[in-house]
């Protein structure tokens, strides 16, 4: 095995032993505990990823980055902005059926709690999920809508809302709290947000 290998599988280690340890235990997490997991040592993880910190916020990329690809498969780049807006809301409501769907959950208010304890973690996981999210900004950018091209600064604004309405609805569905919230509920509020004055931008050309 080259070093190069060594390293990624080590890598890979790590970050599925921090999955399950940062699940459980959240920001009380060891990185001792961590490192013995995946049959390393806590040198390992400063040589990795620098910190428990950059760990954790490594954990998030390479969580959120199979989602973000799916969605990018999902929303072709023919599609208008309420064509991919419709798409977008149903890849989120049909995970919310997923086998995976609790758990995500679970991590996902675990790093939340982990965030409110460390503000230096917090903005570490903020700057990984932003990462990310400059993904759909991206995809969402230069799609035709009402005679004009969205521009990156309205995919923004209206990724903002979508993320903050879909994050809200799938917590609901899960926990139980949104009943009736079905797929075309999804579409139906994604496609109001996207609609209206979401995409409003008295600073742009082409939202006037």
């Amino acid at each position: 095995m080259t070093r190069a290998e060594t390293k990624e599988r080590n890598r890979r280690a790590l970050l599925e032993a921090a999955f399950h340890v940062v699940s459980r235990d959240g920001y009380r997490a060891r990185l001792d505990e961590i490192a013995e997991r995946a049959g390393l040592t806590t040198g390992a993880v400063y040589s990795l990823f620098g910190s428990k910190g950059g760990l954790v916020a490594a954990l998030v990329t390479d969580y959120l980055r199979p989602h973000y690809e799916e969605i990018e498969q999902a929303i072709p780049a023919d599609m208008d902005l309420l064509e991919a807006v419709e798409a977008f809301a149903r890849y989120y409501r049909r995970s919310c059926d997923a086998p995976d769907a609790l758990s995500g959950l679970s991590l996902q208010i675990t790093l939340l709690d982990m965030a409110l304890h460390d503000r230096e973690l917090g903005s570490q996981l903020a700057a990984s999920v932003r990462t990310q999210e400059s993904r759909l900004v991206a995809m969402f950018t230069g799609r035709s809508h009402h005679g004009n091209t969205v521009t990156s600064h309205q995919a923004q604004r209206l990724i903002t809302g979508l993320r903050a309405v879909f994050v809200g609805l799938t917590q609901g569905v899960l926990l139980g709290l949104a009943d009736g919230a079905d797929e075309q509920y999804f579409v139906d509020t994604a496609r109001a947000l996207a609609s209206g004055t979401a995409l409003i931008d008295e600073h742009s050309d082409a939202a006037r």
